[in-house]
């Protein structure tokens, strides 16, 4: 009997104390093992899915493999994947705000002649604010939010201050994507699979039988042809050489990118490239691949995470795109929420509209976007 009511007393606490989670949802092998990993782990999961897509967009954009494209299927799968794990799944209707932040963002950028980062702003604004929030009114209580990213927080006591990590996974480090999370976040925020590489993370889901082990990547924001976002197509103009001497005619600003050297239509009897895009007069401006180089960059409205911001320059590492390797740098502060990026050696096809980060080691110090 004593052994009874103490069983029923522990369980009873251990209901109050067990910890509550909610995994942000895809559908895929990431997300799922997150899930996975959590219940092993003790804590009570549930999972959340956003609805982003605008099923209007359905004729023009049928490619399932992206982050913003139809999600009928991802749906259905997700609902069978939670259902075999023993979760419970919220869905959140987040067709309009991602259209005001993020597409709004996307295309503004594009018409002025920048090359977006949708992700940054994503995981910013919606991911990790909107999602969390919607959860709340909706009653649904919970101690920590996580998602399958590859990267990794911890807190330093002798800061007092969370910070942001590459995950081990080199190959898969998604740090880079979340240089924007503030204290706030970070404090509530789980990564579980920053200690594990994608083929670890896909055996646990063969393990458990499950045929999201083997699913395609779903990174690409969108697959295939953009511009159906676009409700008018920006003037044709021309293409100038580095010289000021016309070459050619372009299609729109929107269709191109720094570094770009398909699609320019250009037949010079040598490789040109992209080295600017002038949004003011509606020009592209080609050259040689050897004026893609640049040694110093400035970055606007730049983040923080685990330091404050420098008062004197800063050795650093730095990150001018997702699969860049990473630079030796020096950066200096400037006014106006603005760091000056010099680098050891000059870089490829520094973008205008791109995020760049700031690392010591492995710990992703801060970021911001090159003017």
């Amino acid at each position: 009997m004593l052994f009874r009511r103490s069983r029923k007393l522990y369980i009873k606490i251990m209901r109050k104390t067990k910890k509550r989670v909610v995994v942000g949802m895809s559908g895929g092998v990431d997300s799922t093992v997150s899930a996975i990993l959590l219940k092993q782990q003790g804590f009570d999961v549930s999972g959340v899915f956003m609805k982003i897509w605008d099923e209007k967009n359905t004729d023009t954009c049928i490619n399932k493999s992206s982050c913003y494209g139809p999600k009928e299927k991802d749906i259905e799968d997700l609902k069978s994947i939670c259902s075999d794990i023993g979760i419970q799944i919220y869905f959140i209707d987040s067709k309009k705000q991602f259209s005001r932040c993020v597409l709004d963002y996307f295309r503004k950028e594009y018409i002025s002649g920048r090359t977006p980062n949708p992700c940054v702003i994503c995981n910013r604004f919606i991911k990790f604010q909107f999602i969390p929030q919607e959860l709340e009114k909706k009653g649904v209580r919970f101690d920590f939010f996580a998602t399958g990213h590859y990267a990794r927080v911890e807190y330093s006591q002798e800061r007092k201050r969370y910070i942001l990590k590459k995950g081990i996974d080199r190959d898969k480090d998604q740090s880079y994507f979340l240089f924007l999370l503030t204290q706030k976040q970070l404090s509530k925020i789980i990564f579980p699979l920053g200690n594990y590489t994608k083929q670890n993370v896909r055996d646990i889901a063969k393990q458990y039988r499950l045929d999201v082990y083997q699913k395609p990547e779903s990174q690409d924001f969108i697959r295939g042809d953009r511009f159906f976002l676009f409700d008018k197509g920006t003037k044709p103009g021309e293409i100038i050489d580095s010289k000021g001497s016309v070459v050619g005619k372009h299609k729109g600003i929107i269709h191109y990118t720094i570094g770009q050297r398909r699609g320019t239509g250009i037949a010079k009897g040598k490789p040109l490239y992209v080295i600017k895009i002038d949004s003011e007069k509606n020009r592209i401006i080609v050259g040689d691949e050897k004026d893609l180089y640049r040694d110093k960059l400035i970055a606007l409205d730049v983040n923080f995470i685990g330091i404050e911001k420098p008062t004197r320059p800063v050795d650093i590492i730095a990150k001018i795109r997702y699969k860049h390797p990473g630079a030796k740098a020096r950066m200096y502060p400037l006014k106006n929420n603005e760091i000056e990026v010099v680098f050891n050696e000059p870089q490829r096809a520094i973008t205008p509209g791109q995020a760049v980060v700031f690392y010591k080691g492995d710990e992703a110090i801060g970021g911001g976007f090159i003017k």
